[in-house]
């Protein structure tokens, strides 16, 4: 291993904090670059960018380690004599923990690093296993390479002439002591270099100590040195060939910051060519003058041009659709999507409309220009403007690829940039610059079939072990690329569903009505519909996808999807979409009304209830009823078969209370929308002959003898107990708890019900309600003023608790149901043994399901060894024990028996307190 390596990395453990990074003097790429890398860990690495090169990860503080590493990867004559040693030399890795063998961990290491930064295709290689084998001291060899002065010093030249040839004289009062005679003598001291290596490290003294100031400071003056430098003045004479002293520059480390820290970047030349040195010139070059920049401008507006330029640049002029716009990306810094397809609609669409220039493949995956096409790209443009195409198509602008121009890259740790040669000036002076100077004889000559050949000298065992590691690369990027691009969609079929009640409804259950289907997202909308025609065997005429989406009220059609040539993306499909499956017409035999306009709102109506004998009672029931959002709002009275009436609507006052608004008659034409009703709403409707029923006053709701500001709690505890029940004043901020003592207290009962006892509201039709939390306000748990509520035996559930009503059967009947308190961790195999033991039902062939809110039997919960909180169940809701036992989980899947992809759905709705019926 060369002197010069070993030397470096005896000063990286040596001098400490001068090569800690200081993260603030690096730029935001190369560190938000390693932070993404961190919080994808399981992606594998990004593949080579454009100059074909590696960088090398920083770990934290590595950044001088990866320049050097650098340097020697790009000294062929290191790396290749690396490469040579054997298992003889080194032993292998199998055997690094055997007792008796010796195995040489860091150059195998850095062996396989060499070998990643040929051949993987990655952007940037890590250093772990190379410095995990590090264990290197202060004693590896005695040789110092060249170290020279800056302070006082412009350039390297001075600072060996001022090493190598000026003579320190002794004479005078400064006699030289001769130890031979021993006597005071004339004398004259000087240094010459008696042998020069193949590749020479100079390292330039940059950090100094100022005695005065008693600090460290960085020497940042101009320091100038040479592309290519005789080092003969500075030699022992000798008849050696002058050309044996002429060194060219090959690597420059150079270090930005000041000295308690900053980074270090690599200058290095490509000596064998294996990077792709191309870049674009800069437009505001000098010599172009305003005109030019103008039609360069015009140029970036037409897209033609640009595209063509693009594919002028391929080798075969053929390239994936996917590719083309990422290029156009990189070349103008704009998507395709952001800066031409508003005024020229999607790429595909203009390269269709462009086909006289344009050859699409037949699945439109690939284009290519026409065989005519780069004849007609140039002569598209005014003469004048010509050589702004060229500039556009030319790899490498004013530059050539021989051997007269070497190629040049700026190496920061995971970055990699071609440089110019003279880009290296900018390193003469300033916070940023020239730290290590690395030169090679001029004479070493590199064999031809080195040239761009980065398996050249490689061992076949490493051969073999990066083109393995290429092919698992590979593997695991198009998997991560599917992940990147699939998104689930679920599939509604029009034939599985009918209308009712203004939205659209499963006929047997939603698993069977919706199959769930994995898709690219890249591809286009004909690509999605000719895979749903395969999947769906039975489908017979047109097929149409609509934007579909669960509301409370159902599932609602919205926008039709049109443009077969237009991707999943380009249309704005989201992950998880909902897509209705139809005829675009009808379903069932009834037109289906589709659009955001026409969307179903499920309203919660409040009216009295009708007796027995005909007649209305003094009792509000509540009901649900759906009603389209552009309907008028006079529809909730046809509806309800009042020929006259009043509605009101729930509103809430800046304090905080509820008040029932009434709606006047001329707004009874206006939209539910309009009127501000959403999902949930309530409306009240009041008969014009009900005079007794309900009195309004000024807008707010009143019961006939004062304003309410009271509940009514009736004893559930006692029933032998003469008080049955009690009004408790109260306000919207009043605790539950506060209630429920004041309540034990006039209703006269057991202080020991403190402890054991609880508030259940009560529903317009009697039924007990789910207990609410003492902790809450009667605005937290959304309780009106004038509610019912029952002061019942038991405490309430705590916050891990559920409170769950549950019956036998699909046929529920009100005030049927049992109740049950359950962990919300327990599973759903668990809560059901619990329910059949709590309903004495014997056998294992019961099955559990969720009742929606038409109080209908729901979906059944097939995850059985999920938890009650993972599906979703909530305090309140009510669970229905269905006989049959569920299949396997193995059939599931496969319900429908056409598509694997399909699965038992989930029914979507949005949650009330579980106290509010």
């Amino acid at each position: 291993m060369p002197y010069f390596f070993l030397r470096a990395l005896l000063s990286f453990t040596m001098f400490g904090d001068l090569f800690e990074e200081d993260y603030s003097t690096v730029s935001d790429y190369q560190y938000g670059r390693e932070k993404k890398l961190k919080t994808k860990g399981l992606e594998p690495p990004a593949p080579r960018e454009f100059t074909n090169l590696s960088g090398i990860r920083n770990q934290g503080g590595t950044c001088y380690l990866n320049s050097l590493l650098q340097t020697l990867h790009f000294t062929p004559e290191f790396r290749e004599a690396l490469f040579s040693l054997g298992p003889e030399e080194l032993g292998s890795f199998e055997d690094k923990d055997k007792p008796d063998a010796k195995v040489r961990i860091i150059p195998l290491q850095l062996q396989r690093l060499f070998a990643q930064l040929l051949l993987l295709d990655q952007d940037a290689a890590s250093t772990a296993d190379l410095t995990d084998s590090f264990g290197w001291t202060s004693n590896e060899e005695d040789f110092l390479d060249l170290t020279v002065a800056v302070k006082n010093v412009s350039s390297l030249e001075d600072a060996l002439w001022n090493m190598y040839v000026e003579e320190e004289v002794f004479d005078c009062d400064n006699l030289y002591h001769c130890g031979t005679c021993d006597k005071l003598v004339k004398a004259a001291k000087s240094a010459k270099l008696r042998k020069l290596p193949p590749f020479l490290t100079v390292s330039l003294l940059r950090f100094n100590f100022d005695f005065v100031k008693r600090e460290r400071y960085k020497e940042t003056s101009c320091y100038t040195f040479p592309l290519r430098i005789n080092f003969k003045p500075f030699c022992e004479q000798s008849d050696t060939d002058d050309l044996e002293y002429v060194y060219e520059l090959f690597s420059v480390i150079i270090h930005k910051g000041g000295c308690y820290g900053g980074h270090y970047h690599v200058y290095i030349k490509d000596v064998d060519h294996l990077g792709n040195w191309q870049f674009q010139e800069e437009k505001s070059k000098p010599g172009m003058n305003l005109k030019d920049l103008q039609n360069e401008e015009e140029i970036d507006d037409d897209p033609l041009i640009i595209l063509k330029a693009i594919l002028l640049q391929e080798e075969s002029n053929l390239i994936p659709v996917d590719q083309l716009g990422q290029k156009l990306l990189k070349k103008i810094g704009m998507s395709w999507n952001k800066k031409y397809r508003k005024q020229y609609g999607p790429l595909r669409k203009f390269l269709q409309l462009h086909s006289q220039i344009f050859l699409l493949s037949p699945d439109e995956s690939t284009v290519s220009l026409l065989k005519n096409g780069s004849l007609q790209a140039e002569s598209h443009f005014p003469r004048s403007d010509q050589h702004i195409f060229k500039t556009l198509t030319s790899e490498s602008p004013g530059l050539n690829d021989g051997t007269s121009c070497p190629h040049w890259f700026d190496i920061n740790d995971s970055k990699v940039q071609p440089i110019k040669e003279k880009d290296i000036e900018r390193q003469f002076q300033g916070k940023e610059s020239a730290y290590m100077l690395f030169y090679r004889k001029s004479q070493l000559q590199r064999p031809p079939e080195a040239r761009a050949n980065p398996r050249y000298g490689v061992p076949c065992h490493l051969l073999n072990e990066m083109d393995a590691a290429n092919i698992e690369l590979q593997t695991k990027r198009a998997e991560c690329d599917s992940i990147d691009n699939n998104f689930d969609l679920h599939l509604h079929l029009g034939p599985h569903y009918h209308f009712l009640n203004g939205a659209l409804h499963p006929v047997v259950s939603q698993a069977e009505s919706t199959w769930d289907l994995t898709f690219d997202k890249r591809k286009t909308l004909g690509d999605l519909r000719q895979s749903i025609f395969q999947l769906l065997e039975f489908w017979e005429g047109d097929m149409v996808l609509s934007v579909a989406k669960l509301v409370p009220a159902g599932l609602h059609v919205y926008q039709m999807l049109d443009g077969d040539d237009l991707t999943l993306c380009e249309l704005e499909i989201a992950d998880g979409e909902d897509l209705f499956v139809w005829n675009g017409v009808e379903v069932g035999g009834i037109q289906i009304p589709t659009g955001s306009d026409c969307e179903p709102l499920l309203l919660n109506v409040l009216h009295l209830a009708t007796s027995s004998e005909g007649g209305k009672c003094q009792q509000l029931v509540e009901s649900p009823h759906v009603f389209p959002s552009n309907a008028e709002v006079g529809a909730v009275l046809t509806a309800l078969a009042v020929p006259v009436g009043v509605l009101f609507i729930n509103t809430t006052d800046p304090a905080g209370e509820e008040n029932w608004v009434a709606i006047p008659k001329e707004d009874l034409k206006k939209t539910f929308r309009e009127q501000g009703l959403r999902d949930r709403s309530s409306v009240l409707v009041q008969d014009s002959s009900d005079d007794n029923s309900l009195l309004l006053k000024q807008g707010k709701w009143f019961t006939g003898m004062n304003e309410v500001n009271w509940l009514q709690v009736q004893n559930l505890c006692e029933l032998g107990s003469e008080e049955k029940q009690v009004k408790i004043s109260a306000t919207v901020n009043t605790v539950v708890f506060d209630i429920r003592i004041k309540a034990i207290k006039e209703l006269k009962l057991m202080k020991e019900l403190a402890e054991n006892s609880c508030l259940r509201p009560i529903d317009r039709n009697g039924k007990l309600l789910c207990p609410v939390p003492d902790s809450y306000t009667l605005k937290e748990a959304e309780l009106k003023m004038g509610s019912s509520l029952g002061l019942c035996p038991g405490k309430a559930p705590t916050s891990s608790q559920l409170f769950l009503f549950f019956t036998v059967g699909s046929d529920v009947q009100p005030g049927t149901e049992m109740e049950i308190i359950v962990e919300e961790t327990m599973s759903v195999r668990d809560c059901l043994q619990l329910m059949l033991g709590k309903s004495g039902l014997p056998g294992d062939r019961w099955h559990l399901r969720k009742m929606d809110w038409c109080y209908e039997a729901g979906e059944p919960l097939c995850e059985e060894d999920a938890t009650l909180r993972e599906l979703m169940i909530c305090s309140g809701d009510t669970l229905l024990l269905i006989e049959g036992k569920l299949p396997p989980p193995a059939l599931l899947v496969t319900c429908t028996g056409r598509c694997p992809s399909a699965t038992w759905g989930t029914w979507r709705s949005q949650k009330r307190p579980p106290w509010q019926s």
